[in-house]
């Protein structure tokens, strides 16, 4: 079942909103993007004028709280979805400005909130997130490799991102950086202070002290508009602060974070499900002694969409419980990913094999849903953690 024919009670938008703004996502995946693909792939080309016409159509902000009526997450992962049966890479850009919307808005500043989340929301500004590394952080997996020292009217922050998606020269995303006590130099690394607490905030790609680096080639993804940041005595004063302390936004944004990325992977494994049915006049004779056929994949994909669904309807739902939810939905997503992309390139044979095939694209694609933060290990060690401070002394 694709994602956009699950019932429209499982949305909060009116039936002909969300189906009026499926189908114009769909046309814009099936047409534009599609004959992007190998670019965006192989070339590395960053499809800015599909995203600003997706952000257009509100497909990116569906999930963000308007005038008209609340956010609509499943409807924001539907959209994702659609995007990512055609183009993995486009999928995780249309995320990247998904949760950058949902930092401003949840950030309480006005700054934030006013027009320039409008311009956001309309895709007239496009952001990325740099929450990897504090997700990884808060995980006890990595240090924060931002810090922050306080200086009047602000922070001064230095240091590196290794990489952080979406991003150009008039970008912006959001950030974290360690807040360090004691009087440090406004270059110093933070290494001899110890950090009291994190500051988040909106950091401008554009402001002086930022510097975008190439990154090294990938396997996949390379159209993302993914660069390392180096940021030198870069000042962060009031209109750019999001949260401060941080941990307390975290805690009511971490389920809509981690759900607005199951749109990929179920997006992704369509794909390849749709490349199974692609071959199966010619060789289903055969294909039939394979595992994972692909009515079998469809029907554990239906049934993930549909707990996704039903998780969306209470993104902010704070507790444990639902949070151990998500992260299993989603490493069930990105392990559904696996299987659906490997057996899609059995089912192929010779010509899934070929650079130009869609199903190699996908198979690699695949590999990022199961790595990028959080990683399928990232998630088991966090349900593990959570299970166990559930669990009675």
């Amino acid at each position: 079942m694709n994602p956009a024919d699950l019932p429209r009670d499982l949305t909060a938008a009116p039936p002909l909103a969300a189906d009026a703004l499926l189908a114009a996502v769909r046309e814009v995946a099936q047409g534009p993007l599609q004959q992007q693909v190998e670019a965006i792939d192989r070339e590395g080309h960053y499809p800015a004028a599909v995203l600003l016409q997706l952000g257009a159509l509100g497909a990116m902000s569906a999930h963000l709280d308007a005038p008209a009526g609340p956010g609509n997450y499943g409807l924001a992962i539907q959209a994702m979805a659609e995007v990512s049966r055609v183009c993995g890479a486009t999928g995780f850009m249309m995320w990247c400005q998904a949760v950058c919307g949902l930092y401003m808005q949840q950030s309480g500043n006005p700054a934030l909130m006013g027009e320039a989340l409008m311009q956001h929301s309309r895709g007239e500004r496009l952001g990325g997130t740099a929450l990897s590394n504090p997700m990884k952080s808060y995980a006890q997996i990595e240090s924060l490799l931002l810090k922050a020292v306080p200086v009047e009217g602000g922070y001064i922050v230095n240091g590196t991102l290794p990489w952080v998606s979406n991003l150009g020269p008039d970008h912006y995303f959001g950030a974290i950086a360690a807040v360090m006590d004691g009087e440090q130099p406004a270059a110093a690394t933070g290494s001899a202070a110890s950090a009291s607490r994190e500051v988040m905030f909106l950091l401008r790609c554009d402001a002086p002290g930022v510097e975008l680096r190439e990154c090294p080639s990938f396997s996949a993804m390379e159209g993302t508009g993914t660069y390392g940041v180096r940021v030198k005595d870069l000042f962060i004063g009031a209109d750019e602060i999001m949260a401060d302390p941080t941990k307390p936004t975290i805690a009511r944004i971490r389920a809509a974070f981690v759900m607005l990325q199951c749109g990929m992977a179920v997006g992704i494994t369509q794909g390849a499900i749709d490349s199974m049915w692609a071959v199966e006049p010619q060789l289903g004779h055969v294909n039939q002694f394979l595992e994972d056929r692909p009515d079998t994949l469809q029907a554990e994909l239906d049934g993930l969409t549909q707990r996704v669904m039903r998780l969306a309807e209470t993104p902010f739902d704070s507790s444990n419980d639902f949070f151990i939810d998500v992260l299993d939905a989603r490493a069930h997503g990105a392990e559904l990913c696996l299987r659906a992309a490997q057996s899609a390139l059995l089912h192929q044979g010779a010509r899934g094999y070929l650079m130009s095939s869609e199903v190699q694209r996908r198979v690699r694609e695949s590999h990022f849903v199961a790595i990028v933060t959080p990683a399928i290990k990232h998630l088991r060690k966090e349900m593990a953690r959570l299970s166990a401070e559930e669990m009675p002394a």
